[in-house]
């Protein structure tokens, strides 16, 4: 399968590549085995990131979110001992990296309901969902208003 996050389309082009891949999936199984399938993939966190400082608070596993600005864009690592927390949270972090915040915060994960991931996870994963959410919006807002 390609990686729809390979370069630095839109986010309305992200979304459309991600829809299409996981609507593609018939069940929620098959979606959420594709997310966790794509949390492999990537390199996890070095001790270095791993810390209090960058832990995600209300989460019942272990989640640590690194929020960057390089080259005028919004950068967004992540990573969980749990595999389906990474997944969860990478999903965000992947598809809203790269971008700058005003096109950051003019799309909402909201989409993501059409193809079924927020109905099919646990309140604790949704909350997940939430929390990284929360601090690539807020992070967005901090840089738009930095100019």
């Amino acid at each position: 399968m390609p990686d729809v996050f390979d370069s630095f389309p839109s986010l309305a082009d992200k979304r459309g590549a991600l829809l299409a891949q996981l609507g593609g999936l018939r069940h929620p199984q098959e979606r959420l085995q594709w997310l966790v399938e794509q949390a492999r993939m990537r390199p996890a966190l070095t001790a270095e990131w791993r810390t209090e400082a960058h832990r995600v608070p209300g989460c019942l596993a272990n989640l640590w979110l690194v929020i960057e600005w390089r080259e005028g864009r919004c950068w967004f690592q992540c990573d969980s001992d749990s595999q389906i927390v990474r997944a969860i949270a990478g999903l965000l972090c992947e598809f809203y990296s790269g971008q700058k915040p005003a096109e950051i915060l003019a799309l909402e994960p909201g989409f993501l309901e059409q193809v079924g991931i927020n109905q099919h996870l646990t309140a604790n994963r949704r909350n997940v969902l939430s929390r990284v959410w929360e601090g690539i919006r807020g992070f967005a807002e901090q840089r738009a208003l930095k100019g």
